[in-house]
């Protein structure tokens, strides 16, 4: 199976990219920790949405090849919470 990452999802990876650029940038120029802080918090929040955006998508593709060989899709379900739940 070939999971699907698409050019929408590298593309919010590299905003995540050039947020920690400008977080390290903040670090470097001595600024103060609140503002630190504000960044690396919208830096996690911006990991938090792409890893719910791979998860569903590829969850998604996963689901419909299980349902063709009539596997278990329950199971999928479970472990793609397991994966949200992990990543926090």
């Amino acid at each position: 199976m070939g999971y699907n990452y698409t050019d929408e999802m590298k593309t919010r990876l590299k905003r995540i990219e050039g947020q920690v650029r400008g977080v390290l940038r903040l670090m470097e120029e001595g600024s103060p920790c609140k503002d630190v802080v504000s960044q690396l918090s919208a830096v996690r929040n911006a990991s938090d949405k792409a890893i719910a955006q791979i998860v569903a998508e590829n969850l998604q593709q996963c689901i419909l090849e299980e349902q063709q060989t009539g596997g278990d899709t329950g199971k999928l379900v479970k472990q793609a919470v397991e994966l949200l739940v992990k990543s926090r």
